[in-house]
């Protein structure tokens, strides 16, 4: 594990102290053997098999030496022309070729949408800007084969990059990808419904052998990037600052199985690194790693979407939470949560291990939600969703909130089987007492739906068989809520090893 921290650190521009605060925590977890949970021991071993097998055998697919450079088609690199056909003309050469790299050499490219195709890899070299228009009509509509509750629900159509049902497709380069959705240019509603009028930056359907690398993206008009029902997806040493507009999502993986996200940086107005159960589909296998995301909504989130499932996952050494002071911000300032795991369309979320996670300016460092808000495609019956098998080993954070860490299943729909060990956060502290809390069983999830928790620290409800070992949470002000609380709805609740009574830890 210290190997692990220390490759991570030095890749990242996280302070000293932090990098400190997160080895000495790491010595402490290696001294301390794996104890309680007697399925914990062997879903690590399964989940670090599982992000072994990752490493070594998914690769970025071999890109032919072909090169098909865009000014070749008709391309202009001046910042005004519309090159929409000319690059869709070196697009469809460079797939009938076999494959290759569609090459944007220098300046400033314009264009509408964009549509990949198999063996094609689109690389926008350092000193070189694709631009998205700022006519809307210039993004033509793009409704995929497949039905989803994106389509149906969100009414999608329009995104700059598309793709579906390809195979070896991908964007790299030194250069940036600018969306240009500032409000100014595509000021369609916000909300958690339909988002007419601003287009997806990139959107890719059932694809595979998937291909991000070291590509700066910047200011879509709605969600960044999004990856549906796709397999063997590699994001690797990507930038995200996408804090133009609402709804500005910066990572959305959507029912995709064998994915790598590690080297990573995402700024997002909305939430940062999400994942998504829209298609229906269960994600998989999945491992992110070395990572930074920070958010003014939710910075690492299963959901909200969750009609699909989620099982094997591996999230370690990362950063999260709200941005910086001297980082771009559309709108308010801190993230709403940390981590946030949210089933309440129906998806189990299941074998899920957080390790070596710090946590910084988020309301509340945790959150975990079983609910029964049920959205899903019309005529379809609401299913009962689950939350099971979910470790967090390592938590260290600073400059959190008041709201304090909630784990809320609903009557009837009961988190189980969850680990919490070796914590460190200090969160802002001067809360009061709290009284109950209404259940908001089919009410949009997030952690600040309750307001201030009973507890600084953990509240847990409607669960049973959650396990806290080493937590330290200091409030920066007095606080005259407890430590943690298992309210309603519980059994064995335990902190080190003790049992917590249906009411408090001081």
């Amino acid at each position: 594990m210290t190997s692990l921290i220390g490759s991570f650190f030095s890749r990242s521009t996280l302070t000293g102290l932090v990098a400190a605060a997160l080895l000495s925590l790491a010595s402490t977890v290696q001294a301390q053997p794996a104890s309680g949970q007697n399925w914990e021991t062997s879903l690590r071993a399964d989940l670090n098999k599982m992000a072994d097998t990752l490493t070594a055998s998914l690769k970025p697919w071999p890109v032919p030496g072909r090169s098909f450079p865009v000014e070749s088609y008709g391309a202009i690199a001046d910042g005004t022309t519309l090159n929409t056909e000319a690059l869709q003309k070196a697009i469809d050469a460079c797939s009938r070729a076999g494959g290759g790299v569609v090459l944007l050499a220098k300046g400033d490219y314009v264009t509408g949408t964009i549509e990949l195709k198999n063996g094609v890899m689109l690389e926008i070299a350092k000193g070189a800007r694709l631009l998205a228009s700022t006519d809307l009509k210039d993004f033509s509509d793009k409704v995929p084969a497949r039905a989803t509750i994106m389509d149906t629900h969100y009414k999608l159509k329009m995104s700059l990059i598309y793709a579906e049902n390809c195979e070896c497709i991908g964007i790299r380069g030194e250069g940036e990808i600018d969306g240009r959705g500032q409000r100014k240019n595509f000021p369609g509603p916000e909300g958690t419904g339909a988002m007419p009028g601003r287009p997806f930056l990139i959107r890719f359907i059932e694809c595979r052998k998937v291909v991000m690398d070291g590509i700066h993206l910047r200011s879509s008009a709605a969600w960044m990037q999004n990856y549906l029902a796709c397999d063997d997806v590699i994001i690797q040493g990507i930038h995200v600052e996408n804090q133009a507009n609402v709804n500005n999502d910066g990572l959305d993986i959507d029912g995709c199985r064998n994915v790598i996200v590690r080297d990573s940086f995402l700024n997002s107005e909305d939430d940062g690194m999400c994942f998504k159960g829209a298609s229906g589909r269960t994600m998989e296998n999945v491992l992110v790693e070395n990572c930074r995301f920070y958010s003014t909504c939710n910075a690492l989130k299963f959901g909200t979407d969750s009609q699909g499932g989620f099982r094997n996952v591996l999230v370690r050494n990362v950063e999260v939470g709200g941005p910086a002071a001297d980082m771009p911000a559309y709108g308010r300032r801190p993230a709403i949560s940390g981590v946030s795991w949210e089933s309440v369309d129906g998806g189990k979320i299941e074998n899920v291990v957080c390790e070596n996670i710090h946590i910084v300016r988020a309301d509340s460092p945790l959150f975990l939600r079983l609910g029964k808000r049920g959205r899903v495609m019309p005529g379809q019956p609401k299913p009962s969703g689950s939350l099971s098998h979910i470790v967090f080993d390592g938590i260290t954070g600073e400059k959190c909130g008041q709201t304090g860490a909630v784990f809320s299943g609903v009557p009837g729909a009961i988190i189980e089987d969850v680990v919490v060990r070796h914590v460190r956060l200090a969160v802002a502290g001067g809360g009061t007492l709290q009284g109950p809390k209404p259940e908001k069983e089919s009410q949009y999830p997030e952690a600040k739906m309750f307001g201030l928790s009973p507890a600084y620290g953990f509240w847990v409800r409607h669960a049973r068989d959650v396990s806290f070992y080493d937590i330290t949470v200091t409030p920066q002000q007095p606080d005259l809520r407890p430590l943690m609380i298992a309210g309603e709805d519980t059994s064995n609740i335990q902190m080190d090893g003790k049992a917590v009574d249906a009411d408090s830890v001081h």
